[in-house]
């Protein structure tokens, strides 16, 4: 299975009073991963629904594990995949993890829906989409034991 990985950095201002991470941060690292595996797959950029309607998704759920804190500045990695390709749901996976080990600070799953933009109901994903996610499919491609 393919995944697609970012460094991002910690910073003082992403620390709580004890200095660790703050909870809401994790959310945020996985965000900007997120936005750096569309850019990948060639849709960054300004949001166009008649050249990319799968653009139109919205989030359903987040669900987050904390394994160990982050404590201090410096950078970590975050990693995230498609664990599952429904007809019009798409299930992330992602781990944040230290530069230097494979080992969990966090991990978690979140799940967006492909709706449409007029009646904001679910509607399934294009061919093209699905081609293009699909090496990172775990439920395509699952790891070797």
């Amino acid at each position: 299975m393919r995944f697609h990985e970012r460094t991002h950095g910690i910073y003082f201002d992403d620390l709580d009073a004890f200095g660790i991470l703050h909870n809401a941060r994790y959310l945020l690292l996985f965000e900007h991963a997120i936005g750096s595996f569309w850019s990948h797959l060639g849709w960054g950029g300004p949001l166009n629904f008649n050249s990319d309607p799968d653009q139109y998704h919205l989030v359903r759920t987040n669900h987050l594990e904390y394994e160990r804190p982050i404590e201090g500045t410096g950078e970590v990695r975050i990693r995230v995949w498609v664990a599952k390709l429904g007809n019009s749901s798409l299930r992330f996976g992602f781990r944040v993890m230290p530069l230097d080990q494979d080992v969990d600070y966090a991990n978690g799953e979140r799940v967006i829906v492909r709706i449409d933009p007029d009646n904001k109901r679910p509607v399934p994903w294009t061919d093209d989409f699905r081609e293009k996610v699909g090496p990172y499919r775990a439920d395509l491609n699952p790891v070797p034991e």
